[in-house]
């Protein structure tokens, strides 16, 4: 069975990553993967059905920046709306600034403090401080032409990209480009002059899907299991996320004669690389009256990389569950107790009251403010080791049946 499992995790991660690909919310590829992934768990004999869910796909056509005969080096804010204009340059380093300073009908250049970690999207229910809404009340209140923002690193919230994107969001009608901190210095000399700006954009309607497989006998007593399907645009995805799906797809196999007292639900959540989340707001829709059914969630994101060890989080256990899971775990060399993180799918679920565990790369979690691969072409599957899906997927089988 071992040998089997680490050849199917093959040929998943293969499936995901090479022969599927992009998978961003509201892709051919990203619906592409949900129905590979429910018809694999049909095929298992689990129960699957198919959560439908507003979304849209985004093209990006390039971006391009000049100024006194200058060129810069510029991209397209992602779901951005499409600009071909010229206007005078100001800029703004603070929220402060951006309060007192004239910029309607300006080009802004957002950079400095402000630029230091990307703005939650404006109807993000999860986390959403106070500042950041203040700017973002700030810019529309301002009407800009269009937005330049000049960012450095800050992979905790935006992954490993280089620059990263300030404004990520497609409720955000102010079209948007962003740069890295070097040539954003490089545009600073220029303020009072005219940029001419083009940058090509295309938001385009679609549909999603969440995938929800099911087995068991008490449907009021729920383990309920998550990873989610979806990636970032530009990335194979392979860390974030194929390799928690795949864990899905093992302990489908394995449970696959499960016949226990709970229910065990397998969930492919379908948006959290996406502004919207739309994916996890639909799940939690569905289920807003359901959560006191829930034991406990399962979450896997960012497991299988060659380096290191597994790990998994505790979030507000019972005992007995704790005790157990502990047990479990010490049985495998290669899963360790890691730190406890809060970005991923688990939150959704400890913010309704469920006890949650979090399984991840114990180099991942350690590394979260500096890694350079998540959300970037770096994600691919040579950097899996799916030996050590196939010891998730074997732990966590153990653990559920001993629920």
């Amino acid at each position: 069975m071992k040998e089997d499992l680490y050849t199917k995790s093959l040929f998943y991660l293969d499936t995901f990553c090479n022969r599927i690909g992009e998978r961003c919310v509201g892709s051919d590829g990203n619906r592409e993967a949900t129905r590979f992934l429910m018809n694999e768990l049909s095929h298992l004999g689990w129960k699957t059905s198919a959560a439908e869910f507003d979304a849209i796909d985004w093209v990006d056509g390039g971006a391009l920046l000049q100024c006194s005969g200058e060129d810069f080096h510029v991209l397209t804010g992602p779901y951005s709306l499409s600009f071909n204009g010229m206007g005078e340059l100001t800029a703004a380093s603070s929220p402060g600034e951006l309060e007192s300073l004239d910029f309607m009908d300006k080009i802004l250049l957002l950079h400095g403090e402000i630029t230091g970690e990307q703005l939650m999207p404006k109807n993000f229910v999860f986390y959403n401080p106070d500042e950041h809404k203040r700017i973002i009340s700030l810019l529309e209140g301002g009407k800009p032409l269009a937005i330049i923002s000049a960012t450095g690193r800050n992979a905790a919230l935006a992954g490993g990209v280089y620059p990263f994107p300030l404004i990520e969001d497609g409720d955000f009608d102010i079209p948007s480009v962003y740069m890295t901190e070097e040539e954003g210095m490089r545009l600073l000399k220029h303020i009072g002059k005219t940029v001419t700006l083009e940058s090509r954009s295309e938001r385009i309607p679609a549909r999603g899907y969440n995938v929800i497989a099911t087995k068991g006998r008490e449907a009021t007593k729920r383990i309920v299991v998550t990873a989610h399907i979806d990636a970032k645009k530009g990335t194979p995805g392979a860390i974030d996320n194929a390799t928690g799906v795949i864990v899905l797809l093992l302990m489908a196999l394995l449970l696959k004669e499960y016949d226990g007292p709970n229910l065990i639900e397998l969930v492919a959540l379908n948006g959290e690389d996406y502004y919207a989340v739309p994916g996890q707001m639909n799940y939690l829709a569905a289920n807003h009256d359901r959560f006191g059914e829930m034991i406990i969630n399962i979450n896997i994101d960012g497991s299988g990389y060659r380096e290191g060890l597994t790990s998994f989080s505790l979030f507000d256990l019972p005992d007995e569950l704790s005790n157990k899971i502990m047990r479990v775990m010490n049985r495998y060399p290669g899963i360790t107790e890691g730190e406890p993180w809060p970005q991923g799918d688990h939150s959704i679920f400890l913010q309704n009251g469920v006890p949650a565990i979090a399984v991840s790369s114990k180099w991942f979690v350690d590394n979260i403010a500096v890694q350079d691969i998540t959300h970037t072409p770096k994600d691919r599957p040579e950097i899996v080791d799916c030996h050590k899906l196939v010891e998730i997927s074997k732990a966590l089988n153990t653990f559920i049946r001993n629920i």
